[in-house]
């Protein structure tokens, strides 16, 4: 028995690796991420074919019925920082198995609503809880599996949704036919409890790099080479802490050398003690608030995060990230509420109409793998993919407006299918990238940016609902997507030239701070020579002689 306890512990232990694995279990995990797209996303991408019917039952306009899923979005948004906190403080297996189970219950319990109101409750309150603390989480620590072939694995992983649009709309609406909608819900969230199964898979990873035989103090010249790698140790995960280790190196051994030579040990415990605390300094000026490894034990990501990182909000670049977020949200989930109605008011039958959400499915499907093999193969530069994409994804939106027919709609649907599954696989994971923040801040920092697209996710819908009911023509609900559509492209287009303009602005910095110990002396010797050095050696006595 304590045989299988230990094996199934192995099991399910965090997973060591000397660097990113780049596959692994991050295979398992992607799969894990596969089914929660299914049922997450595609079932919020779903909720259409539930729309005349929930309109019937409660005598509601088209704008209360559309609250239930902006309400459900904004949940699962504006709750995002919750969700990396908890993750951040009790991993995110058992944070996305909590949300499995809530998920199931809001859906089950909506079958059983006797208003609108209550919907809100339970769909948009309790399952978008359990939205957000499922699909968060499971997306960060995959991310954390890959390196190089990120944006593949995360493109075909990230599919799910498209799955469940292509082959669960038929079937759900098949399903409401024969038993009726509320019965449709129950089915709907059982299926949903397969969640707390792909939460269970979700092992956490730790990179340990491998320890070289340098650690032995044979040689005399061991000491000198530990101490720096310590000191690169402690500096390693600062930003400007380079610079100012090298300075205040120079001006250490400077000093010690014009007085009585200490002793190694000391020397050693003295410049270590100095760059752990212009190390602590640094990252409390940043607002990092890690907390820096010694050279023996293991890095996690996760553990030596902020639960919450508030401190991206100063950089330039990542605020117009999430102002392109908030305003492309706008034109995610109304197109895929109202397309269904739209048809019919063009004179397709209502039998025929889920065939548009199936097109638009099938080619977002495409659109995924394709941004994913084309970002993986080419060296393109991934958030000028992201902004092109987006500006013909205004295009689109606007074009719904202006069909009349069946075949119009259709190419509209595939169109926007396709660029909309390349915005939506790349837009989260492009936080990894040095473009916007990069790997080591993406899971403290990408709650703060889902929070930020919360509020488009609530204005979205019902935004499209108001100037339905107002102009009787549902083609006016993809007004408001195209423009916020357009708004996002426009401060995507910002972030890069801010990213730049920042870094050069950061490396002038660096210059001046180091420029006044560079005059310091004439012909300054690189620290390490002079530390490694012997006693009687030419230069250690001739810097002696200078002094």
């Amino acid at each position: 028995m304590m045989g299988m306890m230990s094996s199934v512990k192995g099991c399910m232990g965090p997973n060591v690796y000397p660097e990113v694995p780049d596959g692994g279990w991050g295979w398992v995990v992607a799969v894990a991420f596969f089914f929660v797209e299914v049922f997450t996303y595609g079932v919020i991408k779903s909720f259409g074919i539930f729309l005349q019917d929930l309109m019937g039952e409660f005598n509601e306009t088209n704008s209360r019925v559309s609250w239930v899923v902006s309400i459900c979005v904004f949940i699962m948004a504006f709750t995002a920082p919750l969700s990396t906190m908890m993750s951040n403080r009790f991993g995110y297996r058992p944070v996305v198995m909590v949300g499995g189970f809530l998920i199931s219950l809001g859906t089950i319990c909506s079958g059983f609503a006797t208003s609108i109101n209550e919907m809100y409750i339970t769909v948009g309150i309790v399952s978008g809880l359990g939205y957000c603390m499922t699909f968060l989480p499971t997306i960060t620590i995959l991310s954390q599996y890959f390196g190089r072939r990120r944006s593949i694995v995360t493109s075909i992983a990230s599919s799910g949704e498209c799955v469940a649009v292509f082959a669960l709309v038929p079937a759900f609406t098949a399903i409401k036919d024969v038993i009726g909608w509320r019965h449709c819900m129950v089915v709907i969230g059982v299926l949903q409890m397969s969640v707390i199964v792909c939460g269970a898979l979700l092992r956490p990873i730790i990179i340990r790099p491998k320890q070289t035989d340098a650690d032995s103090s044979s040689s005399p010249l061991k000491e000198p080479q530990g101490k720096y790698e310590l000191e690169n140790e402690l500096t390693i995960n600062s930003v400007d802490s380079g610079v100012q280790s090298l300075s205040s190196s120079r001006t250490n051994l400077n000093n010690s050398q014009g007085g009585a030579s200490p002793d190694k040990n000391s020397l050693a415990e003295a410049e270590v003690e100095e760059q752990q605390a212009c190390f602590n300094k640094e990252e409390e000026d940043e607002g990092y608030g890690k907390v820096a490894a010694k050279p023996s034990e293991p890095t996690n990501a996760s553990a030596t995060s902020k639960l919450l990182d508030f401190s991206v909000l100063r950089d330039g670049g990542f605020v117009c990230y999430s102002l392109f977020g908030l305003f492309a949200t706008l034109g995610f989930f109304a197109p895929q509420l109202y397309v269904m109605e739209l048809g019919v008011s063009r004179g397709m039958s209502r039998d025929a109409a889920p065939a548009l959400l199936s097109t638009m499915a099938a080619a977002e499907i495409v659109g995924r793998l394709s941004v994913g093999w084309l970002l993986t193969r080419l060296p393109l530069r991934k958030i000028n993919v992201l902004l092109l994409c987006t500006v013909l994804l205004a295009g689109v939106l606007v074009a719904f407006t202006l069909v009349l027919d069946f075949w119009g709609l259709a190419v509209c649907c595939a169109l926007y299918g396709f660029l909309l599954g390349t915005v939506c696989s790349t837009h989260i994971p492009m936080l990894a990238e040095d473009d916007v923040l990069g790997i080591q801040r993406m899971p403290s920092a990408v709650g703060v940016y889902v929070c930020i697209q919360s509020f488009a996710g609530l204005a979205g819908p019902p935004l499209g609902g108001v100037l339905v009911d107002k102009t009787g023509n549902y083609g006016s609900a993809f007004y408001s997507c195209a423009v916020g559509m357009g708004l996002g492209a426009l401060f995507l287009g910002l972030v890069r030239p801010l990213k730049l303009g920042m870094c050069q602005g950061r490396r002038k910095g660096q210059s001046a701070e180091s420029s006044p110990s560079q005059s310091s002396t004439d012909d300054p010797v690189d620290f390490l020579d002079v530390d490694l050095a012997g006693e009687g050696s030419p230069t250690k006595s001739n810097d002696q002689s200078v002094v």
